[in-house]
């Protein structure tokens, strides 16, 4: 019952605080919507300037050269990120992102905020942008070597109480996390891949799931250091799909690549003299792993647009009218709460779906055929 009031009182501080994460992003993000949002004046004229729904959401979803903490007015809170960059004409430069803040340039290199380079860093060379070799530590980089660092401290220190006190109950964290590990070993890996063959992939699997699970929360947290959006970057997916991919292709059996090549109860006109079925079943290969990359960024990608696009509905209807936004809020902040709720259910969800696919996939390529 204690850990149960413990478990009610975190969720709800957790619900309270991702509310606020969307708001949160990085690259003074109250300013940008200030600046949506500001009267422009002059001798002649007075305009609005239109807020951009899209153009707000993309700017929060996106990566960053610093990691954003607050704003307020005109003072904002950021970490600067190491910038490494190698030009052809000056060589490897290696400087804090703050020298680029505000549109400043720092030797000859400046972010662009607009065109087809947005958000990328560039070198003015005979007033042309040309883009540098570019491997800073963004804002995604740094979460995932935050992710890591608290991912290994964690588990290494669960590992370590199970060395030196083997039959003690399990305490704390180790007591929430075993639940978890035994269902992926149960449920998972033991289910899709076999009681004989499993032991091989579990490092794989837990370490999979925890990596998806962890930095799927840690998106949903406003405060530093959560806020990443690093399970809604493609690039990450993509290289969670490829060693999934390599995995089942470097431990597949003969009979799963005879299988693909030569499908068993296919009729023979389906193979030749068109090798119709060898040709879907070799693109099933590549396509399993692009599916799941797909998925999980769209999944994690499309629960921050959603939220975004609620909060983006005060400022669309408060340029109609003050009352009309004020009133659209109390449903925006409803629904946002709503679906923090269901981000953390599906930050759940996409990390079990990813790890049994592929648990699924190593069963299919390991199988023993009589």
């Amino acid at each position: 019952m204690t850990d149960l009031k413990i478990f009610a009182k975190v969720l709800f501080l957790f619900v309270l605080l991702s509310t606020a994460a969307y708001s949160n992003e990085p690259q003074d993000s109250l300013e940008l919507i200030k600046e949506h949002t500001e009267i422009v004046q002059d001798e002649h004229h007075s305009a609005e300037e239109k807020f951009e729904p899209g153009k707000f959401i993309m700017h929060h979803i996106a990566d960053a050269y610093e990691w954003h903490i607050l704003s307020y007015e005109d003072f904002h809170l950021s970490i600067p990120l190491p910038v490494i960059l190698y030009s052809e004409k000056s060589g490897l430069n290696i400087f804090m992102s703050n020298k680029l803040a505000h549109n400043h340039s720092y030797k000859g290199f400046k972010i662009v905020h607009e065109g087809e380079n947005e958000g990328k860093i560039v070198e003015i060379i005979n007033d042309e942008e040309i883009l540098p070799i570019d491997i800073s530590i963004t804002k995604n980089v740094a979460s995932l070597f935050i992710s890591v660092i608290l991912l290994m401290w964690i588990f290494f220190s669960i590992a370590k109480r199970y060395k030196t006190k083997p039959l003690s109950a399990p305490k704390g964290l180790q007591s929430w996390l075993e639940p978890i590990i035994l269902f992926i070993r149960d449920d998972v890996a033991k289910s899709s891949i076999g009681e004989k063959k499993y032991e091989k992939y579990m490092p794989f699997l837990l370490t999979l799931f925890f990596f998806i699970f962890f930095n799927n929360l840690l998106g949903l947290v406003p405060i530093f250091p959560g806020g990443a959006n690093l399970t809604g970057n493609i690039a990450v997916t993509m290289i969670l799909a490829l060693f999934t991919f390599v995995i089942t292709s470097f431990n597949a059996k003969k009979e799963y690549w005879i299988h693909i090549v030569n499908t068993p109860g296919v009729p023979w006109w389906l193979k030749f003299p068109i090798p119709l079925m060898p040709i879907v079943e070799i693109m099933g290969v590549f396509t399993k792993p692009f599916v799941l990359m797909i998925r999980l960024f769209a999944n994690i990608t499309a629960g921050h647009i959603i939220a975004l696009g609620f909060y983006s509905l005060i400022f669309i209807f408060g340029e109609i009218s003050m009352g009309l936004g004020y009133g659209v809020s109390v449903l925006s902040i409803s629904f946002t709460i709503f679906m923090s709720l269901l981000e953390l259910l599906v930050a759940f969800i996409q990390a079990y779906v990813f790890t049994l696919l592929s648990a699924l996939y190593f069963g299919m390529a390991t199988e023993e055929h009589h």
